[in-house]
């Protein structure tokens, strides 16, 4: 069995269910040491314990339930798992929240900030606390999770646009500033998944986030949306040695051609590719490289 990720820990948030729980199991197969964090606490055992069955014997897993948003607690989640593991070094921000649903002028400006504090100050705090154990392994892996937020103007869900977009230049400022640590920083763009976030997003219905995008979840619900263990194979993929030196990319689990001798190209030689500046390529006529 191919186990690119063998000997490596790796902490994953919001990993009680969903895509983070499928990303903790491709970590498992792929043969990481995996720490998961949630929330729920009996969410998360159940997960742990589900994880616990299909790892090896000489493969840990650990968990915590934790708030990414909390300063202390996230530090207590990174000690604990830099205790259990040899070589903890890669991180993967799976956590995250659609936040208030509705008009800026209407939501609970509380819960509108949750939501940032969730997905952005979480994702930021994880990172922190994770440079030293990177700087001490001598490597590292950062893989943000994205989503349709940080592509496109959502109606009604402002908090959520707003902190996947930033989340993503902050993934593209960490990979300038940790490049000569040999971290690699990514985001990753799973697509529109069938997971509890869909559900939400029908039980607010159209009035609360627009017509179109309720629209596009009803089908999406009905086609099955896209694949999680696409996504999961992405986020293995940017973990694991063979991506080495990618970094600063936004990368479509859909529609990139990720892993290929040709992306790593692209990656190499144009400095747009692979990133949210490239969405003007993409719609106004993409730049082709001359041949190698």
């Amino acid at each position: 069995m191919n186990r690119p990720l063998r000997g490596y820990g790796a902490i994953i948030t919001g990993a009680s269910q969903g895509l983070g729980l499928e990303i903790a199991r491709a970590y498992v197969h792929a043969g990481a040491d995996v720490f998961i964090c949630a929330r729920d606490a009996a969410q998360l055992a159940v997960a742990s314990d589900s994880l616990r069955q299909v790892a090896s014997p000489e493969q840990r897993v650990g968990a915590r339930a934790s708030d990414v948003a909390d300063p202390a607690a996230v530090e207590i989640l990174v000690r604990e798992a830099a205790a259990e593991f040899a070589d903890l070094s890669i991180l993967v921000n799976n956590a995250g929240t659609y936040g208030p649903k509705g008009s800026l002028a209407e939501v609970e400006w509380t819960a509108w900030v949750d939501a940032i504090q969730i997905n952005l100050l979480g994702s930021a705090l994880a990172a922190r606390a994770m440079l030293p154990h990177f700087r001490r392994a001598g490597r590292g892996k950062i893989i943000q999770l994205s989503g349709g937020g940080a592509t496109a103007p959502l109606v009604g869900l402002s908090a959520y646009s707003a902190s996947k977009t930033a989340v993503v230049r902050l993934a593209e400022t960490l990979a300038l500033e940790l490049r000569a640590d040999r971290v690699d920083v990514n985001s990753l763009a799973p697509g529109a998944l069938n997971t509890r976030m869909l559900d939400e997003i029908l039980a607010a219905g159209p009035h609360l986030v627009g017509e179109e995008f309720y629209a596009r979840a009803l089908e999406q619900q009905r086609s099955g949306g896209s694949s999680l263990e696409r996504a999961a194979e992405l986020a293995v993929w940017l973990a694991s040695p063979d991506s080495d030196g990618i970094t600063g990319r936004l990368v479509s689990a859909q529609w990139d051609d990720w892993g290929s001798a040709e992306f790593a190209r692209r990656c190499a030689l144009d400095h747009d590719y692979a990133t949210l500046r490239r969405i003007d390529q993409m719609k106004f006529g993409r730049v082709d490289l001359p041949a190698s």
